[in-house]
């Protein structure tokens, strides 16, 4: 990563050994506090382990995990398409993710891709690069929303089930380790409830708020929490994904 020493907390902050959403509207919508916080929990909870040696932040923008990760790898490299609007002084490398990725075969131990394989025009490719990259044994790292609102319109392409993922990830060559889905109804519904309320003058931010504290709140009893988890075979809000080269 260049100019590491400059880089600074954007849409998650990890203190205390907790990851979670920035509660600084700057870096995260107030609407989007919820299914932040989820995807944070998804990581907490599982993918440290799995972040090693030279990794390869794909689609990194402002590396939101890097104080999450950086005390288990040995280098990071910071790879994105040109960002023309807000200029990121960590990016190593630019590049079309929709094209050949310019880097050699078998020089990572690990990619993240969060947040990126739905703006990706053609999702097989890519994972056919992220396979080639991987050195054997290495891991992809992802995360996808299914349930979700269309975002940085018009590059907003896909939505994946499970078994589209499953499927994409045996045709790479690459073999699913863990795959979750990352919330259920409620978290749905107090989503687009958050999303739709929050322009209301006076009314909308602090009820958006109000119903995703109330949701975070209620997910901590365990029958709400066991119920939902059911409701989440039929209505994903998104799933976490590690996948291993195992050519």
């Amino acid at each position: 990563m260049k100019n590491s020493e400059l880089w600074k907390e954007t849409k998650f902050v990890f203190k205390n050994g907790i990851l979670r959403a920035n509660p600084n509207e700057k870096f995260v919508s107030v609407s989007s506090r919820l299914v932040a916080n989820i995807v944070a929990k998804h990581y907490q909870e599982n993918a440290l382990p799995y972040f090693k040696g030279d990794l390869l932040d794909l689609g990194c923008g402002f590396s939101p995990f890097y104080s999450f990760y950086r005390e288990q790898i040995s280098s990071v490299t910071c790879a994105d398409w040109a960002q023309s609007m807000h200029q990121n002084p960590q990016l190593d490398v630019i590049c079309d993710l929709n094209e050949k990725l310019p880097f050699d075969s078998d020089t990572f131990d690990s990619i993240l891709l969060s947040d990126v394989l739905e703006h990706i025009r053609k999702p097989e490719q890519l994972l056919n690069e992220i396979q080639r990259l991987l050195k054997k044994d290495g891991v992809l790292i992802m995360n996808v929303p299914y349930f979700y609102c269309l975002h940085e319109e018009p590059h907003d392409y896909f939505r994946y089930t499970e078994f589209a993922l499953k499927s994409m990830i045996s045709d790479a060559g690459l073999q699913v380790e863990l795959l979750q889905k990352t919330g259920g109804t409620l978290e749905i519904i107090t989503d687009l409830f958050a999303k739709n309320i929050r322009p209301i003058p006076v009314i909308g931010k602090p009820l958006c708020k109000f119903s995703q504290f109330l949701t975070w709140q209620m997910l901590k009893v365990k029958p709400i929490l066991k119920l939902n988890q059911k409701t989440s075979a039929k209505y994903p809000l998104g799933y976490f994904l590690v996948a291993r080269n195992i050519n």
